[in-house]
């Protein structure tokens, strides 16, 4: 699914003397290299503060932490999404409501956030899934009018963009009152490692995160928060800074690569094609971390096992829903509540995006799954 490798040897003669210079320097915890990258991701994003971290999860919980959210408020997300997202709602003690997703984007659905709103609801998690921001402005309209928070799970769209009512454009993550964002290697923007980020603009709530990531430490050995120990090391910020200036090239090739996908699948009768690309060559709304298809009336399952037999990677993102999960099971919910996830848990399947697929093997690709429906209707 995600070429790593290609994309190492196209960018060594940087990633190397970057590694060499933080062992040299042995800065591997908070050295020099975090504050360059810290920096350079702010300017890249237009936002005030990015507090690095461990990992995407850390910056979701520690988003939470310095929110002051506490044991039994309730935090509004998607049910189709990975679970991450909940899992530190439920680590904190808060209480997750998971809600229904658009069918068309995937991205979890304004009606069924506004129809799930009680007096104990205190934020609003969206999840810009696959790359796809989710819809912001009717998002921070509804948290205004009930004074809540809005938490940016921005851990599949880093370099994405907004774009607002008004035509203007503002990256994703950056909308909110916070966001988190993943630095796993096989994102868009991956370390060889575990990685993460907070972004805010929030100048007081990015002090607090700051003490947050740091056993809640300002000054050395003085606890003046509860934290947690989760700090971004030297080495994987070296290398997260060696690759952000290739951020931009990196999406578009995804993009041209869905492009390809789109007019292999074009009208198919059996095929939904992702949404995001209405907007021309210009566009840079949709960051194809996934490309996920929706299947209409085809075996996605003997789909699955057919590609695997010719070695051709492809992934389910996601079998399962959030709200049939053992550990997040609630007698709070009814199927009837999830229609558009309990479909796309049977019927989308993930085919191989990165950066260096090629037109051999996206031709490959596209004939397989496109032979299989035909000799399987």
């Amino acid at each position: 699914m995600v070429d790593l490798q290609s994309q190492y040897a196209k960018i060594k003669d940087v990633v190397d003397p970057s590694i060499a210079e933080v062992m040299e320097s042995a800065a591997f915890i908070n050295g020099p290299k975090v504050h360059q990258f810290q920096k350079n991701l702010e300017d890249y994003l237009g936002v005030r503060n990015v507090i690095p971290c461990a990992n995407g999860t850390d910056a979701l919980q520690i988003a939470m932490m310095g929110l002051g959210l506490q044991p039994g408020d309730e935090v509004i997300t998607a049910d189709f999404t990975f679970a991450a997202t909940v899992e530190v709602i439920a680590l904190l003690q808060l209480t997750p409501v998971l809600v229904d997703v658009n069918p068309v984007t995937f991205n979890i659905d304004v009606a069924a956030i506004e129809k799930a709103i009680t007096p104990k609801t205190k934020a609003i998690v969206p999840v810009h899934l696959f790359g796809l921001p989710a819809e912001m402005d009717a998002i921070m309209e509804l948290a205004k009018a009930h004074n809540l928070y809005v938490i940016e799970d921005n851990a599949q769209a880093i370099g994405a963009s907004y774009t607002h009512s008004d035509g203007s454009k503002t990256k994703a993550g950056t909308i909110g009152h916070v966001a988190s964002t993943s630095f796993f290697p096989s994102k868009n923007l991956g370390c060889y490692g575990d990685g993460g980020a907070i972004f805010t603009n929030d100048d007081d709530l990015a002090h607090k995160i700051r003490g947050i990531v740091n056993h809640g430490m300002y000054e050395r050995y003085h606890h003046d928060v509860v934290g947690v120990n989760s700090r971004l090391d030297s080495i994987q910020a070296a290398v997260l800074d060696a690759k952000l200036p290739h951020l931009d090239s990196y999406n578009t090739a995804r993009r041209n690569t869905a492009r390809k996908y789109n007019e292999a699948f074009k009208d198919h009768p059996n095929i939904v094609t992702p949404t995001g690309l209405e907007h021309g060559d210009s566009s840079d709304d949709h960051v194809f971390h996934q490309y996920t298809l929706n299947l209409k009336g085809v075996d996605r399952d003997a789909l699955v096992a057919h590609l695997q037999s010719k070695n051709i990677p492809c992934g389910v993102y996601y079998p399962i829903p959030l709200h049939r999960q053992k550990a997040y099971m609630d007698e709070r919910y009814n199927e009837s509540d999830f229609p558009v996830t309990n479909a796309l848990i049977q019927s989308v399947i993930s085919l191989p995006m990165h950066t260096e697929l090629d037109d051999e093997q996206i031709e490959c690709i596209t004939s397989t799954v496109l032979n299989f429906i035909q000799t399987n209707k």
